[in-house]
């Protein structure tokens, strides 16, 4: 028969802040892994050609958008609506191209990805 062994009060307090410690680890790389892969498909169509993360390159920067939608419940899809018809005059004079070939899961994806940028 196995017995485990006793553990002190500080020596389980240890233990536990290990846990937590390794639990939130894991979820910042499941979370940075999804991240990473959405920004992949933002880069597969083309979207990282005009805009950049953090800074304007042709179109503002996705860390701009998101900052300008921020707490606005609708954004997703007026954002996604914008992608898939294009757009002109929100962000500048230059207009965005229409993007029908963009699959519909993959847009919104997308759109998350850059509505979660800080």
């Amino acid at each position: 028969m196995w017995y485990a062994p006793k553990l002190t009060s500080t020596e389980t307090v240890m233990m536990m802040k290990s846990l937590i410690v390794s639990a939130a680890s894991a979820a910042l790389l499941v979370m940075s892994g999804a991240a990473s892969a959405d920004q992949a498909l933002a880069q597969k169509n083309a979207c990282m050609s005009c805009h950049g993360v953090d800074k304007k390159i042709v179109g503002p920067a996705f860390k701009e958008v998101a900052k300008k939608y921020a707490g606005d419940k609708t954004a997703h899809d007026k954002l996604a609506a914008k992608v898939k018809a294009g757009g002109k005059g929100v962000w500048g004079q230059v207009p965005m191209p229409p993007n029908p070939q963009v699959k519909p899961e993959d847009l919104s994806k997308i759109v998350d990805w850059v509505l979660s940028l800080k």
